[in-house]
């Protein structure tokens, strides 16, 4: 075997994934934002905040509602 530690495999709890793909969509939500503020579409920047706040919104209903999950 040459890998013998490349077995052992963590998973990662429902909550955890959520928490990190509610933080990158946040960051991907501003950044559209700014890019779109920057090229003179303010429309589509007015719809990446809009779309930031639904994120974040959702992320604290998920956490809320696993409160008593844990994060492993």
């Amino acid at each position: 075997m040459i890998f013998p530690l490349a077995r052992k495999r963590t998973k990662m709890s429902l909550k955890a994934f959520h928490l990190i793909f509610v933080t990158l969509l946040t960051a991907l939500s501003f950044g559209f934002t700014a890019w779109a503020f920057t090229n003179g579409h303010p429309m589509m920047g007015a719809l990446g905040i809009v779309a930031a706040i639904l994120v974040i919104y959702y992320g604290f209903y998920f956490l809320k509602k696993l409160k008593k999950i844990s994060y492993l």
